[in-house]
């Protein structure tokens, strides 16, 4: 609640949180469109492969040529201006520095960017959560033991679920259920970077026009990025995944209660205290009212009658018992709000949702047949999928994550349909993020994963 008087009192001071920002895609332009507006911050660097595409991003949401020409590092601290750079290990190593984002959405580069950061004493901000849902755990404990700080994004839906979470633990009440919304119909699993424009209504010629990436894109409509997000929730809040994953039940804001409530009382919820994603759609095509798609929620218990009591007074929705009620938000700004997350680091020293246990995980699932010789073409592609399954069960299947399904050789048939193994593929060991996943499974054992709730 004091963000904000807090970074004013930081440029009064003339000691502005510096930041540095690595991806400068669509979720880093966002936060580059609004930090320039909030004093209190300094962009000491932008790192992207393309410097070209960082300086387009910056000059598209505003910023004036001058205060982005910084030739290096040393001048952009001396005269409060930007550096652009191909040189992310270089940008978190700069003198100065406070906070750390990483927008690539690519995981071992996630996880590289972590280490460093745990290096060179610097706050992380993982936008990345490919990166989070394939190792953040591990890196979370890391970066603590070093006195440092490593957050899930504000703005993206995990960390507004985990703060809804929070809210409503702190007001005593039992969460049943949280999560978000997103459009989902089961045939959407197979979907390609070929059939994806078809679901969303628009055609390839449209969406290239648009700049619009069809694998992407795609990731968002076959499941796989709903099973990444619900992952890190999963991680984060104690929330558990039910042992068949996600299941999208059709849900609006009006019927949250009623929906996710346990089987036993009528609803769909595998258990008390789930990650779940609700469907804009119904299973045959139709839309759902007062649908939450671009939205997230929480589903809490009454402790008492008198708690149920006040429920219904003040207007909230309930189920017919009137025991389980929600809350929702409709919306949410994704790097628009991000420096929620990059002032909360470094002003308070705390994150805006972490990894706390290793609970949910994001196996490959092939999408058609798959011979030994083929190459796996990661989230969103033509040859797999990701599947939410509680990380007990994953680490007893040996399953492949996700984050690692790409640029891999497949040297054991698959069939469709099947949780493609460790085994089934040809890794490289000795890369980061292979070993540090293999790390991760060691320091979390199944047992170790529950969160105090």
């Amino acid at each position: 609640m004091n963000l904000h008087r807090l970074l004013q009192r930081r440029a009064e001071e003339g000691r502005p949180v510096r930041v540095g920002l690595i991806g400068a895609g669509k979720f880093g332009s966002m936060f580059l469109a609004q930090v320039r507006h909030v004093p209190g911050f300094h962009v000491l660097g932008v790192a992207d492969l393309d410097p070209a595409r960082a300086r387009a991003a910056l000059a598209t949401t505003g910023w004036p040529p001058e205060r982005t020409a910084a030739p290096d590092f040393a001048r952009a601290l001396a005269d409060g201006t930007t550096h652009v750079t191909d040189d992310a290990s270089a940008l978190i190593a700069a003198d100065g520095l406070d906070v750390v984002i990483d927008a690539t959405g690519h995981p071992p580069a996630g996880v590289r960017h972590a280490r460093l950061c745990v290096t060179h004493g610097r706050h992380l901000v993982m936008v990345n959560v490919e990166a989070d849902a394939l190792a953040g755990p591990l890196l979370a404990r890391e970066a603590a033991a070093a006195g440092l700080v490593y957050s899930l994004a504000y703005g993206d839906q995990p960390a507004l679920i985990c703060e809804m979470v929070d809210w409503a633990r702190a007001c005593g009440f039992p969460v049943v259920a949280a999560g978000k919304g997103t459009k989902y119909l089961p045939e959407y699993h197979t979907s390609t970077p070929d059939t994806v424009w078809g679901y969303y209504g628009l055609t390839a010629a449209r969406a290239a026009a648009g700049g619009m990436n069809p694998q992407m894109f795609n990731s968002f409509l076959d499941g796989t990025k709903s099973a990444i997000e619900m992952a890190a929730v999963a991680n984060a809040t104690g929330l558990d995944p039910a042992p068949h994953g996600l299941a999208f039940p059709p849900a609006g804001a009006d019927d949250l209660a009623a929906v996710l409530r346990p089987a036993a009382a009528g609803g769909v919820l595998h258990h008390k205290g789930q990650v779940e994603v609700i469907s804009s759609l119904h299973r045959d095509g139709r839309p759902v009212a007062r649908d939450l798609r671009w939205g997230v929620y929480v589903v809490f218990e009454a402790p008492s009658d008198y708690a149920a009591r006040c429920f219904s007074e003040y207007g909230l929705r309930t189920d017919d018992s009137g025991c389980y009620t929600a809350m929702y938000k409709p919306y949410h700004l994704i790097g628009l709000e991000l420096g929620i997350s990059v002032a909360s680091a470094a002003l308070r020293g705390e994150p805006t949702g972490a990894p706390t246990g290793f609970r949910g995980d994001v196996a490959a699932v092939a999408k058609r047949d798959l011979e030994p010789g083929e190459t796996l073409d990661g989230e969103g592609g033509y040859t797999v999928w990701g599947r939410l399954m509680p990380a007990a069960d994953s680490i007893a299947a040996t399953a492949l994550p996700i984050g690692l399904a790409q640029g891999v050789r497949v040297v054991r048939p698959v069939a469709a349909g099947q949780v493609v193994t460790m085994a089934d593929v040809a890794l490289d060991e000795a890369e980061d993020a292979v070993r540090a996943r293999r790390d991760m499974v060691a320091a979390f054992a199944p047992g170790e994963n529950r969160a105090a709730e």
